[in-house]
Order: C-alpha cells, then structure tokens, then sequence
C-alpha cells in the first residue's frame, strides 16, 4: 500500500464529518418517511452515487474489475444486511433521544463486544481493559438516568436500542473490511468501492422489496422527497466510500477509534440546527464513554 498507509485518517475524519450530516437529514425524514423509510432513503439513492464513484475510480486507476468469490458474496450479505438492522435501530432511538446522544451510544459498540467475550468465550482481559469497560459502563447508565426533554423521559428502550445499532455496527464494519480482503490483488481503492458498491445494492433491493409489499405508501413517499432523499444518499455514499476506504488500510478497530471523532461533529451540528439540547449529564455520559473505548482500544492495539 506504500504511501497510502496513512490516508486512512483523513479520509476516516471526512467520512465521520459526512456520516454526520447524512444522520441528521435521515433524522429529519423519519417524521415523514417513519424509521424504515428514512432507513431505506440512505440504500437506494446512495447506490448510484456509489457506482459513479465505482467507474470514476475503476477509469482513474486503470484497474481490472475485481473477481468475486464465495468470501466476498457472504461477507457483504452479512455486512449489508448488519448495516440496515443497525441504521434502522439507531434512527429509531434517535427519535427518542437525539442526535449526539445515540451516536455515543452506537461507538459503545467495543465495550459490548468485550462484555460479550468475557461472558461467553471467557476471554481475557488486561487492566486497563476492564477499567476502560467500566468508564464507559457508567457514561451509559449516567446518559440514561440524564434529564431529557423529549416526549418520551427516561426509558430504556432508546438506550438498548442504541447500544444495539452498535453491535450490528460493530458486525458490518469486520464483515466489509473482510470482503475487502477477500478479493485477491487489484488496486485497493477499487476494492473498496467495488465492495461499497455491491454492499449498497444488495441493500437497496432487499429494503425496496420489503417495503413494497409491507409499507408501500412510505416507499412512494421517498420518491416524492427525491431532492432531500437524495442528499442524504450523497452523503451517506460519501462517507461510506471514505470507511470502506479506512477498512481497506487498517484494522476496522483503527477506524472505529479515530471515528469516535463523530461525537463531537454530532454535538457541533446539534448546537448549531437542532433545538433540543443535551444536559450536563449527558455531556457527562458521553465524555466517559469517549475515554472508555479509547482507552480499551488503544490498549487492544497497543
């Protein structure tokens, strides 16, 4: 990868800013479209960008068109169908709790994942592992016994929620970086975006399909909202390209830590768009939830 090693930080950093700016549009569709409508406007109008973006770096890079194997179709299949369980989970806890806090909620994903191993394969854990589990435990009870001004004060369901996108977050990420890998030789950017491009079909026709025989009047409606619809899907490819890019050029646990970076750019956009504001115990919440998977991750990669 020579030169390349290092560009997954900038391009991580961009994805995160975009990814940002896609959330909040699909936020704001979810009064109009319901959960699975907005869920589904970031599948079906970012599939054409991303195959633009396919042939404008498949004629830039003078590349051969990746083969396809077994490996690749299954990990794309679980990362696809991963990435629409989690999206669709989080739009639905951010309707309860708002923009920053459920993107706090979905980087929790590494403090599950440890739990999870700790409890079912007895895994083991350093010092300052269980410490940065611990940290971002209790940034998540704290966010959710926070003060919050919505319709809905106090439950559980937006937290579990939440934590729950995570993990199928968490899925999508090792499973993308795994079909990446699986295609042998090629240039890695077209690998990418070869993937990113599958990935995105496969979950526009799955959704579109599924709505059009269980919830055909949202459906329709997206096209109605085709101008706004299609920013989100911009956007959305837009950063997509930029992760599948990072999965390309490092472990999906580098990405995953320099992403936490979305939180804040979460935070700017809501001071700056959103009325509602988050409490100081929220604030809370998610600075140690921050410090918690930094800390377990940059321990893991040490």
């Amino acid at each position: 990868m020579g030169d390349l090693t290092w560009a997954w930080i900038p391009v991580t950093i961009i994805a995160a800013g975009l990814q940002t700016g896609r959330n909040a549009i699909q936020l704001h569709l979810t009064e109009q479209l319901g959960t699975i409508g907005a869920t589904l406007v970031r599948f079906l109008y970012g599939f054409p960008v991303a195959i633009i973006i396919t042939l404008a770096v498949f004629i830039a890079t003078k590349s051969e068109i990746p083969t396809i194997n077994h490996s690749f179709i299954l990990f794309v299949i679980a990362g696809a169908f991963s990435q629409i369980f989690a999206t669709y989970l989080m739009l639905g806890a951010m309707r309860y709790r708002g923009l920053v806090v459920v993107t706090a909620l979905t980087k929790a994903e590494p403090i599950e994942v440890a739990i999870f191993g700790i409890i079912i394969l007895n895994d083991q854990l350093s010092f300052l592992s269980i410490i940065g589990i611990i940290v971002a435990t209790v940034g998540v009870i704290v966010i959710a016994h926070s003060p919050h001004s919505g319709p809905r004060k106090l439950s559980l369901y937006p937290i579990l929620m939440g934590l729950s996108s995570g993990i199928f977050f968490a899925i999508a990420a090792v499973s993308f970086r795994g079909a990446i890998l699986s295609i042998e030789g090629g240039n890695i950017v077209m690998n990418a975006s070869w993937s990113l491009s599958f990935s995105l079909g496969i979950q526009a026709i799955a959704l579109s399909t599924w709505m059009y025989f269980f919830n055909r009047s949202d459906l329709m409606q997206t096209f109605k909202l085709w101008r706004i619809s299609f920013l989100g899907g911009l956007l959305g490819a837009l950063a997509s390209s930029g992760w599948f890019l990072g999965f390309a050029l490092t472990s999906a646990a580098n990405v995953r830590t320099l992403g936490l970076i979305e939180i804040l750019f979460s935070q700017m956009l809501a001071w700056r768009i959103f009325v509602m504001k988050i409490s100081a115990k929220e604030i809370l919440g998610i600075s140690l939830i921050i410090l918690g998977v930094g800390t377990l991750l940059l321990n893991q990669n040490s």
